[in-house]
């Protein structure tokens, strides 16, 4: 499909804003409940169009889970939990209630007869013995394995709960196989080939093209400064063009575990526009008993209704938008029911710090945070998305990650990390890609700079009037501010999964 969004009709169309009915997403620790339940604590959520040669007519989406993994994080590592439900949800018309649902459930065994055992003693002093690994030699070259994670999917139609369910399949029927975390180099003598291996087919019932998915351990793609920023913003958020440092990403030597499906376009679009939705949420039975004589197999008994503990669609939001007292509601809701939220979107506390702590490093003797309230800037970048662009049939004002199937899929090689500001409308807030700056582009936002003339054709001038707010109205609006960490599509890959092998656990010597 060709790109049908010009520079002008961008402009005019997104000067129509459509009045605030919701809130902002999460993402590493966000929340209090959540960070007492890291197995089903989502980080990241991404949707674009794969922009894999040959895989124009497809869609990736990505949920990221298990959040601040050390390599070195044996000797259990980081396995699903077997009593959650973890879910992708597209809704493809508009009214913020999921119409497509990829529900994943995961399943744990022990290795061969219940587990591997040792011959320890002689004679008859000999006693078979368990041992505490999940590995027993190279993996990739005796298959020793311990421990083994396997998954099913099941595509729902309509809702999550009570929607027509599919049992979807691949090369061996509905039970897909997970690999073992990156346990070092020398359990792996090429780990990335290994986990390669991982990647199925899965047939959609109705599509005729077959989709891809994969659910194992990566490279977490995320950047930020993240120690500095909750430290009441620990260093003075622009960039000047030298500031830019791996050094800042306190995420460069964490993994994550990624849950990843390529579907295509023509199966989750509907009889919409083209733009989809999409947000992914975890849920556990409402009720635990733990077993006081745990087994591998029963630690627990879990009943009851399914209840979402951890939900995620934009960036950043649970984290800097939500306040602290709505956090754990915001992740057990569900889009439809935004409204709720709605102040902290048009009525952001997060300028309001910026200004508290850095009027007077920016020299301003005036208060810092955009004027213009309600936000209604805000409100078109995040809860409606931009007419014409990536904003669905129906609009009902909601969080989740928009995406407009019918704009091609920019070239890994030709990606700004800056996205549709930048002139590059594959790119944030039109989905989301691994190699998208979205924690520059969220602080500009929420600064003001579509206040002011921004660059759609991506010439490098930044000429083009949105009509959402005056340059008045956010006084440093124009100004580069930054985490000080970068990413682009240079630091991700540029084919199915997308993210990088994880971060081995130990290196040769």
């Amino acid at each position: 499909m060709k790109n049908s969004i010009t520079r002008s009709a961008l402009a005019i169309a997104i000067a129509s804003l459509v009045s605030s009915e919701a809130a902002l997403a999460s993402s590493h620790r966000e929340a209090p409940n959540v960070t007492r339940l890291p197995t089903i604590d989502s980080t990241d959520f991404y949707a674009f169009n794969s922009y894999q040669d040959g895989r124009e007519d497809f869609v990736t989406f990505i949920a990221n889970y298990i959040p601040l993994q050390d390599g070195y994080g044996g000797p259990n590592y980081f396995a699903m939990d077997p009593n959650a439900v973890y879910e992708i949800h597209i809704d493809n018309d508009g009214d913020a209630i999921e119409d497509l649902t990829f529900q994943f459930k995961f399943q744990q065994a022990l290795g061969v007869s219940g587990g591997v055992a040792l011959t320890i003693g002689e004679g008859e002093n000999a006693k078979q013995v368990g041992i505490p690994l999940k590995n027993f030699g190279n993996v990739d070259t005796d298959n020793s394995v311990n421990f083994k994670e396997t998954y099913t999917v099941k595509l729902i139609k309509g809702d999550r709960r009570d929607g027509m369910a599919t049992d979807l399949t691949g090369d061996n029927g509905t039970s897909f196989s997970k690999p073992l975390d990156n346990i070092g180099e020398k359990s792996f003598t090429d780990y990335d080939a290994y986990a390669s291996s991982f990647i199925h087919d899965m047939s959609i019932p109705g599509c005729d093209t077959g989709s891809k998915v994969f659910v194992g351990q990566r490279k977490d793609p995320f950047v930020v400064n993240l120690g500095r920023t909750f430290d009441l913003v620990n260093y003075v958020p622009l960039d000047n063009g030298t500031n830019q440092s791996d050094s800042n990403d306190d995420l460069l030597d964490k993994n994550v575990t990624t849950i990843a499906i390529e579907v295509p376009k023509s199966c989750i679009t509907g009889s919409g526009n083209g733009v989809v939705g999409g947000w992914t949420t975890a849920s556990l039975p409402q009720a635990r008993i733990l077993n006081p004589q745990a087994t591998f197999d029963k630690p627990s008994v879990d009943g009851g209704a399914l209840v979402q503990v951890s939900r995620l669609g934009m960036p950043l939001v649970n984290e800097v938008v939500i306040g602290l007292n709505d956090k754990d509601l915001f992740s057990s809701s569900e889009p439809k029911d935004d409204a709720q939220f709605a102040d902290y979107v048009t009525h952001p506390t997060l300028p309001a710090l910026l200004d508290i702590l850095f009027r007077t490093p920016l020299g301003a003797t005036e208060n810092i945070a955009p004027s213009n309230i309600p936000r209604n800037d805000l409100v078109t970048a995040f809860l409606t998305g931009f007419p014409g662009v990536n904003q669905l049939a129906t609009v009902t004002g909601s969080e989740m990650l928009r995406l407009n199937t019918g704009i091609d899929a920019t070239p890994a090689a030709d990606q700004s990390a800056f996205g549709v500001v930048a002139g590059d409308l594959a790119g944030f807030p039109n989905g989301r890609r691994p190699g998208d700056d979205v924690v520059d582009i969220a602080l500009r936002v929420v600064m003001g700079a579509l206040c002011h003339p921004v660059d759609l054709d991506g010439d490098g001038t930044a000429t083009d009037d949105l009509g959402l707010c005056s340059p008045s109205d956010a006084p440093v609006g124009d100004q580069p501010f930054s985490d000080l960490a970068p990413i682009d599509a240079t630091y991700v890959d540029s084919t199915f999964p997308y993210l990088k092998a994880p971060l081995a656990g130990s290196v040769n010597p």
